[in-house]
């Protein structure tokens, strides 16, 4: 039924009546089979999808969910914190369509069978799909694989079993978790410092680690120290160099120059004796296969790639690419795991490979076996090729450059995983020259072993490897002076966090899971939290001050151990050793004390944190203050509501911020300056002002030859053109992701809403990707 409500709008002396929908339930789907109908398989991708279905055949029909149908109302809590925290899930708006599509094919169908990914997401997106299709999820209609291979998925569909529902209420817990602290803290930082803001369970904990190094850098004082080193040479006249020892045998690290000098003194210009040679092999084992945050680690660190980079082109790799004579098939094993085991069956047929191709010296003794890591669900197999028939030489004309860097990364690890250890040959000399001593070292390689994967101009830096010459020496030889000097040094501070450190800090913490890892990096920076330096994360002045006032008020939500904690709690849930409202009641007991002492100092924190300027209002006469805005720092004033003016803090001769770009009309250097729409180049000479072009890296797909940047059209609205503009009019108002549309194949775009939501779509409006508004009917 139409239920709808008139509301009468007063505006001036004018009175406006519109008629607007009631909020409905949505209407529960009852199925009606059809038997003898095909089997339908519902999957999260189209990709997946297209190649699931070849497999399975005729009798199976396989539709795409595209991921979540239900959750939480972007309006409202959705979680009814008196009745047990229980979820208050809608359908998706955005989904009405695909949700009708699915439901439909459900009546034409015999049964139907969920398939989506192996995790804890795709478990829950099951049980959802269960209440959408009228499916009784403690039937057998879940199944699950790792990798989308015709083997897997048959033998998937001989053994399907019930929705895991320890799994779905570790996914929910999880979701309403981050929905309590994010409806609930948001609010609160927006009546502080301004609306928009946001904090997040794992995000202000990320923001966090990376604000406290930098406190670290800058309350580092260095410290002087000194290594004294020497060479020598041989009868024969070989030259090697060694380090001065301390009275422990280790490298002597002294104070000052004058006990660098003091070194010195002992050793210069003297004959040094070889009083004992020591000889031992090493062997270097590989690593382990990828898990899903290291892949992301040596993405970021060897191919330049951003983790959530790596996630997307990892996905296509796992969904399927289309291989010329052999169709859509999927390249590697399921890519969000946090184990490092092979399955047997690719162990068998590793070995056999590893011998025909490289030789049968480097086929380990037994196959190699790497311990799972601390907390490791161990749920998957570790990242790997699903066939060794696809080596990159053979698919390298099917993938994408940057497609193709990924698979090779992937594919060289594991092969190298399951080869014999390389073996070194270190010698240590150690020496005597009067009262001092000296140590002297070398390693070469005896055997590559399983470095003879590696490309030889990149092996050193991908794999630690170093060869450091050693001439032949023996004991009671000889050895004459060459030179001896000092080498100041200085300690360092701790390096930024790099997209790599911070995974790795955040796996090591354990905050939060390596498949979030991804989202959580986007979101500090999208949200303005941190900033790139290169590849170091920086935080923003409004990233200190957002963590400040949660580490004041909220203590324990954003502290490392308690979120930590809370993530072993949510692995108890999804293994069936606690439920989901024992973990909701116990958290929200904390941090609704923590919401009611900060509610409480609200507006005395408020009234802390203005900061009064030494600039008057020129339209009223009081005092402005500094207040923190979306775009920075700038002038209100303190008589508002009455007075509402604001400016740029940038005014009345204060030093400006200059940048290297000259004004392309009077050549001057410009400055940076904040205006209502963010940054701008302003030159001081001229006036000419000019928008800052942010570079997305992604090749614009119409030429080919540009990339995408960002720019402020004449109205001050921001959209993505080509750079090589005007040769190229390429132009999209939505930001642009490095991802074509499975449909028709133009780039796809992605809008984030007021409410922090954000929507991946097709850029073209023809396309049934292309989320469409329904229109009123004339009627209402």
């Amino acid at each position: 039924m139409d239920v709808s409500i008139k509301r009468t709008i007063t505006i001036g002396t004018k009175k406006k009546s519109r008629t607007r929908k009631a909020k409905v339930a949505d209407p529960v789907f009852k199925r009606k089979p059809t038997a003898g109908g095909k089997h339908l398989v519902v999957v999260e991708s189209p990709a997946k999808a297209k190649t699931i279905e070849k497999i399975l055949g005729s009798n199976y029909k396989v539709l795409a969910s595209m991921g979540h149908l239900r959750d939480l109302p972007a309006s409202s809590l959705g979680v009814d914190i008196e009745n047990q925290f229980k979820p208050e899930y809608v359908n998706s708006k955005d989904k009405a369509d695909v949700i009708h599509a699915l439901q439909k094919e459900a009546n034409k169908c015999s049964d139907v069978m969920l398939a989506t990914d192996p995790d804890r997401e795709g478990e829950a997106i099951s049980w959802h799909l269960s209440k959408l299709l009228d499916v009784n999820p403690e039937d057998n209609v879940r199944i699950a694989f790792h990798e989308i291979t015709p083997p897997a998925i048959k033998e998937a569909i001989k053994h399907p079993g019930p929705v895991d529902m320890h799994r779905v209420d570790a996914q929910q817990a999880r979701r309403v978790l981050d929905r309590l602290v994010g409806y609930k803290l948001s609010p609160w930082l927006w009546r502080q410092l301004y609306k928009g803001l946001s904090a997040g369970r794992v995000q202000s904990v990320a923001v966090r680690i990376i604000c406290e190094r930098e406190q670290e850098i800058r309350a580092f004082v260095p410290e002087e120290y000194w290594f004294v080193n020497a060479k020598f040479k041989t009868l024969k006249g070989e030259v090697f160099s060694a380090q001065y020892l301390d009275d422990k045998g280790k490298q002597a690290r002294l104070a000052n120059k004058e006990e660098a000098d003091a070194a010195l003194a002992l050793i210069q210009g003297k004959e040094a004796e070889v009083v004992s040679v020591t000889k031992r092999k090493q062997q270097r084992r590989a690593r382990a296969p990828y898990t899903t945050s290291t892949m992301q680690q040596d993405a970021v660190n060897r191919l330049g790639f951003s983790s959530k980079k790596t996630m997307m082109l990892a996905q296509m790799l796992y969904e399927g690419i289309e291989l010329a004579g052999h169709g859509h098939v999927g390249l590697i094993t399921y890519m969000r795991t946090d184990s490092t085991r092979i399955s047997q069956e690719m162990i068998k047929q590793v070995l056999p490979y590893i011998e025909s191709v490289y030789g049968r010296e480097y086929v380990p003794e037994t196959p190699n076996i790497y311990h799972k890591a601390k907390d490791a669900q161990d749920a998957h197999e570790a990242i790997r090729p699903t066939s060794l028939a696809f080596s990159p030489d053979v698919v390298a004309s099917s993938l994408s450059r940057d497609q193709l860097k990924l698979y090779t990364l992937i594919w060289n690890r594991f092969i190298a995983s399951q080869m014999a250890p390389q073996i070194l040959q270190n010698t240590t000399a150690v020496l005597s020259c009067g009262d001092a001593r000296l140590r002297a070292s070398g390693s070469h390689v005896v055997f590559d072993g399983f470095t003879t994967v590696m490309k030889a101009a990149s092996r050193k830096k991908a794999e630690g490897e170093t060869e450091k010459y050693l001439p032949p020496l023996e004991k009671g030889e000889t050895v004459f002076p060459i030179s001896s000097e000092g080498e100041q040094h200085f300690t360092t501070p701790p390096p930024r966090f790099t997209e790599a450190s911070l995974i790795k800090t955040l796996e090591e913490k354990g905050i939060g899971r390596p498949s979030t890892y991804a989202a959580i990096l986007d979101a500090i920076q999208r949200r303005k939290y941190v900033e790139k330096d290169g590849k170091q994360f920086i935080p923003t002045e409004i990233g200190f001050k957002v963590t400040e006032l949660l580490k004041k008020y909220f203590g324990r939500i954003v502290d490392i151990g308690f979120t930590a904690d809370m993530e072993q709690w949510l692995d108890k849930i999804a293994e069936g050793d606690a439920t989901y409202l024992q973990v909701l009641t116990d958290f929200y007991g904390i941090f609704s004390k923590e919401l009611e002492k900060a509610d409480a100092h609200a507006e005395e924190e408020r009234k802390n944190n203005e900061e009064v300027s030494d600039q008057v209002c020129e339209k009223c006469g009081s005092p402005m203050i500094i207040k923190f805005g979306r775009f920075g720092k700038y002038l209100a004033c303190s008589n508002y509501p009455a007075c509402h003016n604001t400016k740029s803090l940038n005014v009345n001769n204060q030093p400006e911020e200059k940048s290297d770009k000259p004004c392309e009309k009077c050549g001057a250097l410009m400055v940076y300056k904040n205006g209502p729409y963010g940054r701008y180049l302003h030159c001081p000479e001229c006036g000419t002002n000019k928008s800052i072009v942010i570079d997305t890296g992604i090749t614009c797909p119409k030429c080919g030859k540009g990339h995408l940047v960002k720019r402020k059209s004449r109205r001050g609205r921001y959209f993505y053109g080509c750079s090589t503009y005007p040769a190229c009019d390429m132009a999209l108002w939505n930001e642009p992701v490095d991802k074509f549309c499975p449909v028709c194949g133009h780039i796809m775009v992605k809008r984030v809403y007021k409410n922090g939501t954000e929507k991946v779509f097709c850029s073209n409006q023809e396309c049934t990707e292309y989320p469409r508004r329904k229109t009123k009917k004339a009627s209402e």
